[in-house]
């Protein structure tokens, strides 16, 4: 029998749960239980963009970025000296965000939600509403607060966190994140389709 990469045994059995817990909960729709509770804002710094390059260095850790390259950033890289280790990137994820090119600068307010019950990402968008979408680049500052899994804003306890992010074609779609024990593994799925996400997966908004 082939030996599975760890990733995908993560994975999988998030989606075997995912497969099974609707059986006995509650079916998703737009009535019910309130399905998310409202948790603390975050404030992370964006790259701050550079007039000039003879402007004095910051403290940022983006110093001196124009531009967020995805690609650059995303890496599959599991060794110490990674700016985030990383066991994982989805297929989707590659083909759709890490060709992606976003502005820096700035910083941002985050809002991080839990959920309390399975849902899919339209009814999740719906309860956040015009605050649900987010940028690679605050994923990013994220990841690298928690860059070896520390404790932080993100869960790490194999569940998923989740960010609503346009794409390189400016098409919504939901990024998850999921801490998997050797590194971070980061997929990506259309935001109209079934998948339910399970009760406890963090969700982060504007």
């Amino acid at each position: 029998m082939p030996r599975l990469h760890r990733p995908f045994l993560c994975r999988a059995l998030m989606l075997l749960l995912v497969s099974v817990i609707p059986r006995i909960a509650q079916a998703d729709n737009d009535h019910g239980p309130r399905r998310l509770i409202h948790g603390e804002t975050v404030n992370c710094p964006r790259p701050v963009p550079v007039a000039e390059p003879v402007d004095p260095p910051t403290t940022s850790a983006f110093a001196g970025v124009r531009k967020f390259l995805a690609g650059a950033h995303f890496k599959e890289n599991i060794a110490p000296t990674a700016d985030v280790r990383i066991a994982w990137l989805g297929a989707t994820f590659m083909r759709r965000f890490a060709v992606k090119i976003e502005d820096a600068g700035g910083e941002t307010a985050l809002r991080f939600h839990t959920l309390l019950r399975l849902s899919r990402d339209r009814h999740i968008i719906d309860d956040l509403d015009d605050r649900h979408e987010t940028r690679l680049i605050d994923l990013w500052c994220l990841l690298k607060i928690q860059a070896n899994g520390e404790s932080g804003t993100l869960l790490i306890d194999a569940v998923p966190n989740i960010f609503y992010v346009r794409d390189s074609a400016g098409v919504l779609g939901a990024v998850d994140a999921l801490w998997g024990g050797a590194g971070w593994e980061i997929g990506a799925s259309p935001v109209d389709g079934e998948r339910m996400w399970p009760v406890g997966t963090r969700v982060m908004s504007r």
